[in-house]
């Protein structure tokens, strides 16, 4: 992944909030029932609203970053994504939403914060245990990177620049369904839910933005073989039924939320070979 190093960035888009003083765990109520079903897989993998889940207590205020103008003044071209995995994030971010507004009449832009520990988000409280999230409530992005190494040390995933930005794109792909109106369709558990359907389109979705990253603007060429395969190496990672094997020592597709390591990789390249959003509708027919 190679960005063009005479590209702008826009360092706006990302806010960089540190640690709030949470600590792990913090603001976080786990109970039973459903909540108490799917914390396993909330915990280890990215998904949408967690905390709606699993916060005690309405929503919080979004963290708003006392640091944006450090990235600002350290994340200023290409050449900087290169070599800061800060500044790799502001590079993903600034391609992603320039592809989005493209496609998306009306596009509105969401803010990624990077966090430490915990924030507090317009979903409430969260700490890195949940991952990397999308928050309707706020229309950010709420990433510890903290999480990368987990993926790579917990679930034995390759990891890699791209595997980040696949699961930035993940997550964008979860803003775009909330502006077209489609996440109130993520809804109950189980192989063919709604919830898996809504996310395996989000794999999709960065499967579509890593096809036409390079006309952004932001990267010098496409994106290669090692690239992708660092993004399927990914999504298989987190399947849910890798994941349940590897939690509870058995899978249980009555309980998915996010869909397999195979349904992963398939929708991931689905949008990748055809490059259009248009071919990852997972809500009609199988998946």
């Amino acid at each position: 992944m190679d960005f063009d190093d005479r590209a702008e960035l826009d360092a706006s888009q990302v806010d960089d909030v540190g640690s709030s003083g949470m600590s792990r765990g913090g603001g976080l109520a786990i109970g039973g029932g459903a909540a108490g079903i799917l914390v396993i897989v909330l915990a280890l993998v990215f998904g949408v609203d967690p905390t709606e889940l699993l916060s005690d207590g309405p929503p919080a205020q979004s963290g708003r970053s006392a640091r944006s103008g450090d990235l600002a003044a350290e994340c200023k071209t290409g050449a900087d994504a290169d070599q800061s995995e800060k500044c790799r994030v502001v590079g993903v971010v600034n391609s992603l939403q320039k592809y989005w507004k493209g496609q998306v009449d009306g596009y509105r832009q969401a803010k990624t914060t990077l966090f430490t520990g915990g924030v507090q988000t317009g979903c409430g409280a969260a700490d890195s245990s949940v991952g990397p999230f999308y928050c309707s409530a706020d229309r950010r992005v709420y990433l510890d990177l903290g999480f990368f190494d987990e993926l790579h040390s917990q679930f034995g995933a390759e990891g890699g620049p791209f595997a980040q930005a696949y699961v930035i794109a993940h997550e964008y792909g979860h803003h775009v369904q909330n502006l077209l109106g489609d996440i109130a369709k993520g809804t109950g558990k189980g192989a063919t839910s709604g919830s898996v359907r809504l996310e395996l389109q989000a794999d999709c979705y960065a499967g579509v933005w890593a096809k036409n990253a390079v006309s952004t603007g932001f990267y010098a060429k496409p994106f290669s073989d090692t690239d992708i395969r660092q993004a399927l190496d990914a999504a298989s990672a987190v399947g849910d039924d890798r994941i349940q094997e590897k939690a509870r020592g058995r899978v249980s597709p009555e309980n998915f939320t996010h869909g397999t390591s195979a349904q992963r990789m398939k929708w991931f390249k689905r949008g990748y070979s055809t490059g259009d959003p248009q071919r990852c509708d997972t809500f009609s027919g199988g998946i």
